[in-house]
């Protein structure tokens, strides 16, 4: 893994058209994001991303998808500006006893019977260590 420091990316876009996509680990440096996803689903880690102090902002175009967002654990989720048309919802999972005074994470745009699911703690540890990624990265590792 390179650990050389490199400048920030602006804006990372994700697409899943019929499709699951995944991105954990360390693996931008962006904290602009842009997520379009049809009947798909998204799961993306910012808990150890190398991403500079600021918000994140996370603009969603979901139509019957689901976004799955790994956070820390004092991470603050903002959703005031995302629009919901049908059925939908931001279901929150985080440690118990969390204050929920870091990092805040803006989610703008539209969702269309779609969810968010954010994971932090333990839980999103699980989800990270229970993929099939990381699992072939334990295979190849031994």
């Amino acid at each position: 893994m390179d650990t050389t420091q490199t400048a920030p990316e602006t804006t990372v876009q994700i697409q899943a058209h019929y499709e699951a996509t995944k991105r954990l680990g360390a693996w931008t440096t962006a904290r602009d994001f842009e997520i379009r996803a049809r009947r798909g689903s998204v799961v993306i880690d910012l808990r150890w991303a190398q991403i500079p102090e600021g918000d994140i902002t996370i603009d969603l175009d979901l139509d019957h998808s689901m976004v799955k967002l790994l956070v820390p654990e004092d991470a603050v989720i903002d959703h005031w500006d995302l629009q919901w048309l049908g059925r939908g919802k931001v279901k929150q999972t985080f440690h118990a006893g969390t204050a929920q005074t870091g990092r805040r994470i803006v989610l703008t745009g539209q969702v269309r019977h779609g969810e968010v699911r954010v994971h932090s703690g333990g839980v999103a540890i699980l989800s990270t260590i229970l993929s099939k990624e990381c699992l072939e990265e334990l295979r190849r590792a031994h």
